[in-house]
This record gives structure tokens, C-alpha cells and sequence, in this order.
């Protein structure tokens, strides 16, 4: 029986692997989920670079903003900044986190120094142990100088499924005082 089914079947499988007609439209049924695919990916790889480099012109923002203030940073202000953050990256207050922190390097024991750190919305205060560990991302400051790091956090997720997930998008921004010697944190 198998012999005969072979027999049958192998000039018609023969003849149907030599031909060529038809074959754009097997190779379109291939190719055009792949091409939806990687167009779709196009759109949200494009709207998540965007939603980025909006998130870091926000940043840069806040960082001008509190390098500019002369009196002291209180929990209204905090708060406030958050709104800002938000108003300026066009995200919601809920999607966000906002950190602000000085930092002072000592160049009596080359250690960078927190003074304080405030946080709002999703994220948390600074902790002390993990400045010490910055050195590759912190600037060379000369002794007693002081930074106001602004970090952001904002939750991602793409508007079409191609495989990404929601995911955070960080801000990591650094500016010296400029009208002031310090930043203070009042609270």
C-alpha cells in the first residue's frame, strides 16, 4: 500500500516542486506578518526615543529651574516640581518619579558627600551608601563643590505589542548652583 501511494503521489509532488507560478503570493503570506511586524516596531521604537528625549528636556528643565533658586527647597516646592515634570514631558503624575538630591564632593577624603535627597511620585530618596558607589557617572568637582542631581522615572508602555513590555525610562542629569553657593532643603 505504501508503494502505491508513492508511486501515485511522486510525479504530482515532482511536478509541483519544479514549478515556479504562484510563488509571490507564498512568499508574500511569509514576508508581509514580518514587514507588519517591523513597521509596527518602527512606530513604537520612534515613540518610545521620543517620549525619552521629551522626559530629558523636562529634566533639564527642573535641573536649570532648582540651579537658578537662592531660597530654600521646601515639600510645596517638591511637589510643584513633580507638576511641572509632568506638565513639560506630557506624561501623567501617576506614570512619573521625580528625585532631587545635592551632592557635595570632600576632597579631604575624595568621597562624594549626600546633603540631601527628596523624592515625589514613584520614586525614593537617595540613600548615602549608594553615592559612594557613583563615581563612573558623577563629575570631577574640586573640593567642597556641590551638585543638584535630578533624576526621573517614567513608566513606558508601547501604544502596539511588538514584543517590548512596559518598561522605565531614567533621566540622569547633573547642575551646579548658580546664583547660590548651596541648594537648601527646608522640610
Amino acid at each position: 500500500m505504501r508503494r502505491a501511494l508513492h508511486r501515485i503521489l511522486r510525479r504530482p509532488l515532482a511536478r509541483f516542486a519544479r514549478r515556479e507560478t504562484a510563488s509571490l503570493t507564498v512568499e508574500v503570506m511569509i514576508m508581509f506578518p514580518v514587514l507588519l511586524w517591523a513597521f509596527a516596531g518602527t512606530f513604537v521604537f520612534f515613540d518610545m526615543f521620543r517620549e525619552n528625549s521629551v522626559s530629558e528636556k523636562a529634566a533639564y528643565t527642573v535641573g536649570d529651574m532648582l540651579s537658578r533658586e537662592t531660597d530654600a527647597i521646601t515639600p510645596t516646592y517638591m511637589d510643584n516640581t513633580l507638576t511641572l515634570f509632568s506638565t513639560l514631558s506630557g506624561i501623567p503624575a501617576e506614570n512619573i518619579g521625580l528625585r532631587v538630591s545635592v551632592i557635595r564632593w570632600d576632597g579631604d577624603d575624595e568621597v562624594y558627600d549626600l546633603r540631601w535627597s527628596q523624592a515625589r511620585g514613584g520614586a525614593t530618596a537617595l540613600d548615602a551608601d549608594e553615592v559612594e558607589t557613583w563615581e563612573d557617572v558623577l563629575p570631577i568637582m574640586v573640593d567642597d563643590e556641590q551638585i543638584i542631581l535630578v533624576e526621573t522615572f517614567s513608566r513606558y508602555t508601547p501604544f502596539l505589542d511588538v514584543g517590548l513590555g512596559t518598561m522605565t525610562l531614567d533621566t540622569f542629569v547633573y547642575t551646579r548652583p548658580r546664583f547660590a553657593p548651596q541648594l537648601v532643603w527646608e522640610g
